[in-house]
């Protein structure tokens, strides 16, 4: 049983298509479906069902599926091991990171680790935090750097690095504004449940700090829209269509920062790995860059 076979049948099962997985394994279709009918013969059974264009895993199939993902990650596993021991910083970084943490916190980071490490291939995937920690956890990424889970995960190592000030804000010439200047005092959070918002959506970590905020003081959150992208949300709310909160940093002249008679909400990013993963080289570096920029005030690791 080779691992080119076993990496086949992942992308299969992953992709459920045979076209899609040769895209994702940069090979032809014909390759891909010879390798999977190669470990179909060593096994002795078929491993997909093949209904018009549509692939499903048989009962073997999913039988193999956290098998074969266990194999994979314990060979990349002894492969860096090995590789570790040579002490030279290059290969493959497979690493993820948020839209909003990829524009507004890396670049300098970025830059500076490719020119300390020219031989490190950056595998760089910009994918929502939910998503970025399951793919820590089932072995596909090495690390992310996101916002972290509301929530403890055993499996994995969670270091925070920064804190984000969620700022309640709208359109300068939202009803809002013109209430909170006209009263001179802080809106409360009821008053904010009269009028639509726009926020990030319901499965998001930062809806879930959000709403949690919202759920004891009894109060339902009234959102007429939601998207993950936070500059999709501050053009929403630039034009009117409803209050939201971001981060303190996207705050400029087409927006007005909201006074709210509640404590400030925080949201903590920062970085992931697998408590079982051998680390890279390459890995460790990253880790070493990243704590240079962790703001000591929020040195809070979520283990």
């Amino acid at each position: 049983m080779d691992t080119q076979s076993l990496q086949a049948f992942l992308a299969v099962a992953d992709t459920q298509s045979f076209s899609r997985a040769a895209e994702q394994l940069h090979l032809t279709q014909p390759a891909v479906s010879k390798r999977i009918a190669t470990l179909e013969d060593l096994l002795g059974t078929r491993l997909f069902d093949r209904i018009g264009r549509r692939i499903a895993l048989t009962e073997a199939g999913n039988l193999l599926l956290p098998r074969a993902q266990r194999i994979l990650f314990t060979v990349e596993d002894s492969r860096r091991a090995l590789a570790n021991l040579s002490g030279q910083v290059g290969g493959k970084l497979t690493l993820a990171t948020s839209h909003h943490i990829g524009l507004h916190r890396l670049p300098p980071l970025l830059k500076q680790y490719t020119q300390r490490h020219p031989e490190v291939a950056l595998d760089l995937h910009f994918l929502d935090s939910e998503l970025a920690y399951q793919g820590v956890m089932d072995g596909t990424l090495e690390m992310a750097i996101v916002t972290l889970a509301p929530h403890p995960v055993e499996q994995l190592q969670v270091v925070e690095l920064w804190r984000d000030r969620l700022c309640f804000v709208c359109a300068t010439d939202h009803p809002l504004a013109q209430r909170s200047r006209a009263h001179g005092k802080p809106l409360t959070l009821a008053e904010l449940c009269q009028v639509n918002c726009v926020l990030p959506g319901a499965q998001t970590f930062t809806r879930t700090l959000i709403g949690q905020r919202f759920e004891a003081a009894g109060l339902t959150l009234p959102v007429s829209m939601s998207t993950n992208y936070l500059e999709t949300l501050k053009m929403m709310c630039s034009v009117g269509l409803g209050w939201s909160l971001l981060p303190e940093n996207m705050i400029d002249s087409e927006l007005v920062e909201l006074p709210v008679a509640t404590a400030p909400i925080h949201r903590p990013l920062g970085y992931l790995v697998h408590n079982n993963r051998t680390l890279s080289n390459a890995a460790r570096k990253m880790i070493e860059q990243l704590a240079q920029t962790r703001d000591p005030s929020h040195d809070n690791p979520h283990v």
